[in-house]
């Protein structure tokens, strides 16, 4: 798919990407999903703020990889998961970019909760 188009950040477009200070904890059915001090908070431009968990810190027995992708210009391809003890709620809850961009390299080996497909994420400043 060469036809796609390739952004860089920039002013117009600016995408920071910072630790998170504290813990997140996201929660799906009960269950705890991911639990982290290393999240990083990724900020594209006037979206709101994403919290990207290191894979390491997400209980992987609770995800099951799902055939959808995405693409993104600024930064590239995702893969999804869903969290079957969440239902049809938690369906490509969860996105990954295996094979970031440079510019967003940080957040290889880390996913990203969609807010609405899961029951919460809670950011403790401690």
């Amino acid at each position: 798919m060469a036809d796609r188009p390739v952004l860089y950040p920039g002013p117009d477009h600016p995408i920071t990407i910072t630790p998170t200070e504290g813990r997140v904890v996201v929660t799906v059915a009960g269950k705890v999903v991911a639990d982290t001090r290393a999240a990083l908070t990724l900020q594209e431009s006037t979206y709101p703020a994403v919290q990207y968990v290191p894979l390491a810190d997400v209980d992987e027995s609770l995800l099951e990889p799902t055939g959808t992708q995405s693409y993104c210009p600024y930064k590239g391809d995702a893969n999804y998961y869903s969290i079957p003890a969440g239902g049809t709620k938690a369906v490509d809850a969860i996105w990954e970019y295996r094979e970031p961009r440079e510019a967003v390299a940080q957040i290889k080996d880390h996913v990203a909760f969609y807010p609405n497909r899961v029951d919460s994420i809670e950011i403790t400043h401690q």
